[in-house]
């Protein structure tokens, strides 16, 4: 996926707003667009980062996970009908177990420090957030339902598609 689309595409709405703001107004703004180019695609990043983490959980036991390559990011798609690999699984290849269904729900867990602490380590070693992890570890400790079905993973256009 290429950033320079929306970073340009911001830009000249940037350079709009600032045209029709005046002549002083429009020298700031031209001083500002580099700097902001940086800024603009760490936001994107950020957003596109978080995204990922909610399609995921809502493909489990498929994920999609965002790679940086160069400067633009890529996205790695698991769907759930994917045998699990061999080896240890990677952050693009997470072990995968029983699909999530219905919406999510919040739970306040409170295990020991250590315990805390090994769950974090084991999520970050997995490329995972520690939610995602605690959902998954759930799902392979407690098996598949067996009135569970798997949710088709939405393709199209747009965003993400």
């Amino acid at each position: 996926m290429q950033l320079n689309v929306y970073v340009d595409r911001l830009r000249e709405e940037f350079a709009a707003a600032a045209e029709a703001a005046g002549d002083d107004v429009r020298d700031v703004a031209e001083r500002l667009v580099s700097p902001l180019d940086a800024a603009t695609r760490l936001v994107l990043l950020e957003a596109l980062a978080a995204a990922t983490e909610e399609i995921t959980l809502d493909l489990a036991p498929g994920s999609v996970h965002l790679r940086l390559r160069g400067r633009d990011p890529d996205f790695v798609v698991t769907p759930a009908t994917a045998q699990p690999a061999p080896h240890a699984p990677t952050p693009a290849e997470p072990e995968s177990h029983a699909p999530l269904d219905g919406p999510s729900a919040r739970v306040n867990f409170r295990p020991p420090e250590s315990l805390k602490a090994r769950v974090e380590e084991a999520a970050a070693r997995d490329g995972l957030s520690v939610n995602t992890w605690l959902v998954r570890a759930a799902t392979a400790a407690l098996g598949p339902r067996s009135d569970a079905t798997p949710r088709p993973a939405a393709r199209g256009g747009g965003w993400f598609g």
